[in-house]
């Protein structure tokens, strides 16, 4: 969240249980090998797991016909999970149809 402010973003988070986070993924058409730690919403776009704040940016500009952004797991070196010996990771586009592809390689 400190990410996500520090670059714009107003955040509105809410704790939920391990259930509800279920529900929220499958409300919101995350596939089950795109899931990360958080979800949320930005602008009707889908934002799952550590998605840096400028790749969020990049889609809100480029505005594609799709569901949202993954970050799948929590690869460190990603936003919020900083520490040593980053690990390169992909941010991944996915769309309704069950398509994903490498949106950007970081």
């Amino acid at each position: 969240m400190g990410h996500l402010r520090e670059n714009g973003f107003e955040v509105d988070a809410k704790e939920v249980s391990s259930a509800d986070l279920v529900a929220i993924k499958a409300k919101h058409n995350v596939p089950h090998a795109l899931e990360g730690c958080h979800t949320a919403t930005v602008e009707g776009y889908v934002v799952e797991g550590h998605v840096p704040a400028d790749v969020i940016v990049r889609l809100l500009e480029e505005d594609p016909d799709v569901i949202g952004l993954s970050v799948p797991g929590m690869p460190v070196g990603s936003p919020g999970m900083e520490g040593p010996n980053p690990q390169p990771y992909n941010v991944v586009i996915f769309d309704k149809e069950g398509h994903s592809e490498v949106y950007e390689r970081r």
